[in-house]
């Protein structure tokens, strides 16, 4: 199978689909594996890693496309290359469909199938997201500490504080992936952290493992307890494949103190707060009510070498599936792939999609 790996065009996204040593692996197997020049120099990989690994360079977007039959992104298609995906071509990648009804639209359009990380599904795990889940909750704590700083529209709040002053109160909403591991980056500076959660028993995994953060069960009444005090609110609630439920409402953000800062780890999916917007690496943060908002929708870009090792770990073994057997045998030999497919030949294939769209809804057809 011919395999094409993208330069990714989204503004400051550095990572990668493959890196060279993925691309090593299935040259071994027989394949044939186009890489656009320039693709992995973001997150630290020359083209000429990728040359040694046997890997042919393309000078051309446009090329990557047309040639390849698999096409192993990081990111969404942006509009531009709508028009460059056609029947047959498999798309893996992120895509995020249930808030972006344009990008919906153009993958129904050019009647490609696109299998989608997040929504791949493991007993009730998202392996192929859990990896920048990690990173955006960890990075969740480093960037609203920074905004947190008067310079930056911040309340001038350090986070762990300093003897003789109390440290700043970080609340995460969401004990999941994203949500643990932002609990556990801001307990190790020193603040004064509290996860709500609704599912006890991932309460109590919490506790045990989070010795010196507070659980809290989740509800609308206890969030607004915490708001007045809170410096850091760090929203990590995930529905697989859906839109993020909308849990801040703008009257609420009225009850944190100016300066305070928000962290939308949500926004791909839309954003778990109601003023929240996608921002850009560019221009991360705005000012609503009074509080910073950060909400970038590719967080985990801005660590793209760390972030580019991390998800071909995981997403590896299915490239290579993919490739050597098709969608079809790929699916069998990996049942969860199914629950990745969200469009195929011109249909919404993922039930969640289709609902946030109001579209159609059709199981795959993996024959």
């Amino acid at each position: 199978m011919i395999i094409g790996v993208p330069r990714e065009i989204k503004a400051k996204e550095f990572r990668v689909g493959l890196l060279p040593s993925a691309a090593y692996q299935l040259v071994r197997r027989g394949h044939q594996v186009l890489v656009e020049r320039g693709a992995g120099v973001g997150a630290g990989f020359p083209d000429e890693d990728y040359r040694a690994a046997g890997a042919a360079l393309v000078d051309d977007h446009r090329e990557v496309f047309d040639r390849a039959e698999l096409i192993v992104k990081v990111k969404e298609p942006q509009p531009s290359e709508f028009g460059l995906l056609r029947p047959g071509h498999v798309l893996f990648t992120y895509l995020h469909l249930a808030p972006d009804r344009a990008q919906t639209e153009g993958l129904l359009a050019s009647g490609a199938t696109g299998v989608a990380y997040e929504t791949v599904e493991v007993k009730g795990r998202l392996p192929l997201l859990e990896p920048m889940s990690e990173i955006a909750g960890r990075m969740s704590i480093y960037v609203g500490a920074y905004f947190l700083a008067k310079h930056c529209g911040g309340s001038g709040t350090l986070l762990g504080g300093v003897p003789g002053v109390l440290p700043g109160r970080v609340v995460v909403l969401g004990g999941g992936t994203s949500g643990i591991n932002a609990a556990r980056t801001a307990t190790g500076l020193g603040a004064d952290v509290t996860i709500l959660e609704v599912d006890l028993e991932r309460m109590r995994f919490l506790d045990i493992t989070l010795h010196t953060a507070h659980t809290l069960y989740s509800s609308e009444s206890h969030l607004m307890d915490l708001l007045p005090n809170v410096d850091l609110l760090v929203g990590a609630v995930l529905v697989p494949g859906a839109k993020a439920p909308k849990l801040i409402r703008r009257e609420m953000l009225r009850r944190m103190r100016p300066g305070s800062v928000l962290v939308d780890i949500a926004i791909d999916q839309g954003g778990c707060a109601e003023t929240s917007r996608p921002t850009t690496h560019d221009d991360p943060a705005f000012v609503e009510e009074g509080v910073v908002h950060y909400c970038v929708a590719n967080m985990p870009g801005a660590y793209a070498r760390t972030a580019t090792q991390a998800l071909t770990n995981v997403t590896y073994p299915y490239v290579e599936a993919l490739a050597d057997h098709g969608l079809v045998g790929a699916c069998r030999r990996h049942p969860e792939l199914v629950s990745g497919i969200n469009v195929q030949a011109g249909r919404v294939t993922c039930r969640a999609v289709a609902e946030a769209h109001g579209l159609p809804y059709q199981p795959p057809a993996i024959g």
